[in-house]
């Protein structure tokens, strides 16, 4: 399998971010990692491993970056007002950055990307997949949680503007018609297992979409699929074969 350790110079970071690249040819997909935040996340827990069949049949490329999750997001005890600029950085960094570094490496200016990622990953996916439509064309989205006010209860509109479960439902004009032509987002999340919350954002992510005729699927597997990494790749095997096997 080829397997590439890169570091990305960010400006809007302010430091160098991790990137593991697994295949040389293939659609692209970026992956989110979950709170861990760690670029190796889904080598790690022998997700890589697991969908090799993807990268040997040069289906799938896969891109692993690292997040800077817990400054923006889990560690609450900083400053909300600043936590969510880290994010804003962080996004800068994805769509200025590391966009045109996957473009470049696959040789393909404006290659559709598609994104995934597991628990807050899946928030990731979801939330860069509505913003970015043109650029990342397919989401899935595993287990995860789509009202970030839990995380950062600030009143800006830069944290509503990251929180699809915030404007999702008030979409409208050149934006909605933008999602709707150009992205589908794949929500799944089992009912087991600390999939309490999860399962219920997914759902009304779901119905959130749907009433906006955006493209998507919202599957909830059963009370015995928890949350956790054996599920997370029976996921992802199967709708990454759905999306990328033909």
């Amino acid at each position: 399998m080829h397997k590439k350790a890169h570091q990305i110079p960010s400006i809007p970071m302010g430091r160098k971010i991790y990137l593991w690249q697994y295949g040389d040819f293939g659609m692209p997909l970026l992956v989110f990692p979950s709170a861990a935040g760690m670029a190796h996340e889904w080598e790690a827990h022998g997700v890589i491993d697991a969908l090799g069949h993807f990268i040997d049949r040069k289906k799938v490329k896969f891109y692993c970056t690292e997040s800077n999750v817990a400054e923006a997001w889990t560690r609450k005890e900083n400053d909300p007002a600043w936590r969510i600029q880290r994010h804003m950085a962080y996004e800068r960094y994805v769509v200025e950055e590391l966009v045109p570094f996957i473009r470049l490496d696959c040789k393909t200016p404006n290659i559709p990307i598609a994104v995934t990622g597991c628990s807050l990953g899946a928030f990731y996916a979801a939330n860069f997949a509505l913003k970015y439509p043109e650029t990342f064309r397919y989401a899935l989205c595993m287990s995860g949680r789509y009202d970030i006010t839990s995380f950062n209860g600030l009143q800006s509109i830069d944290v509503y503007y990251n929180n699809p479960m915030a404007y999702v439902g008030n979409m409208n004009g050149e934006h909605l018609d933008r999602v709707r032509a150009n992205t589908f987002l794949q929500l799944v999340c089992g009912r087991g297992k600390w999939e309490d919350g999860n399962w219920q954002d997914t759902e009304k992510l779901g119905h959130l979409l749907g009433g906006k005729g955006i493209p998507n699927s919202a599957d909830l597997w059963g009370e015995d699929v928890h949350h956790e990494w054996g599920w997370w790749i029976k996921q992802a095997d199967h709708y990454l074969a759905q999306r990328f096997a033909t």
